[in-house]
């Protein structure tokens, strides 16, 4: 087997579609196997028969997995050791957005938003971390958001989230690296990114698809909005061992929008 992490074994939340089922494609293309877990469990299966029709079969696997139950993650821990022989790359990338300023945004949205953007790396990382020290190096990579640094008066759970995961991710780094586990934790954040979400906005917004984009592009220095593929190349390079020195880290991904 050749490849950037050759011989990884990988979980990717959240990949039944956009961010998620990219991860789990370039991982598998650079050697990982991958199990692939979304609430969407038929979503889940979809990406991983697309992963093994191109890397072969029992490269990937897919199940059901709510990552805010405590007890569905034992479930999906259990799954790797069974499926993928263990687990050395967690991947927490499942997240959504939630609408609504400091006067207009539901309670009940704020639990939810930080339930399955910030409880679900909690959940993950105390049940995953038992089976990724027996396999030794290991990466832990919590998908944040430039969000997470950069306010916006519109989205207050979001940022508070995001900025949680942050925090959260640079806790566990110090407490694996204290430990001696060999585990490393870093966070992603991106910016606007070309995925199903945002057809969901343009709709939302009762505007053609490529009007949003130009729209997002021309708050980007960059003057364009990324692909999937521009955060599943940084999730390779942080799974790999290229990255061995690096945790408790943030790579923001954002076309020079935190540099203004």
């Amino acid at each position: 087997m050749t490849g950037r992490v050759a011989g990884k074994l990988a979980l990717v939340t959240g990949a039944a579609q956009g961010l998620g089922r990219a991860h789990a494609m370039l991982l598998a293309q650079n050697g990982a196997r991958v199990l692939c877990t979304d609430l969407n469990g038929d979503g889940a299966e979809e990406t991983a028969r697309l992963v093994n029709e191109e890397c072969g079969s029992d490269t990937a696997f897919g199940m059901q997995h709510d990552v805010t139950d405590p007890h569905a993650w034992e479930e999906a821990v259990d799954g790797a050791r069974d499926k993928l022989g263990g687990l050395n790359v967690l991947v927490n990338n499942a997240g959504i957005g939630v609408a609504g300023n400091i006067e207009t945004c539901d309670f009940d949205d704020w639990k939810r938003c930080f339930s399955i953007n910030v409880d679900s790396i909690f959940h993950g990382c105390q049940k995953a971390l038992p089976l990724m020290r027996e396999h030794a190096p290991g990466s832990i990579i919590n998908i944040s958001s430039i969000a997470g640094l950069i306010a916006s008066e519109r989205m207050p759970a979001y940022n508070s989230s995001k900025a949680a995961v942050w925090m959260l991710t640079k806790s566990i780094a110090l407490h694996c690296a204290k430990k001696n586990m060999n585990i490393r934790c870093n966070s992603v954040h991106p910016t606007f990114v070309d995925t199903p979400i945002l057809d969901g906005t343009a709709r939302n917004a009762n505007l053609d698809k490529d009007v949003l984009l130009e729209k997002l592009a021309r708050q980007i220095p960059l003057q364009f909005v990324g692909e999937p593929n521009d955060i599943a190349n940084a999730v390779v390079y942080l799974a790999s061992d290229e990255s061995r020195f690096m945790t408790g880290a943030e790579l923001k991904l954002d076309g020079g929008i935190s540099a203004m």
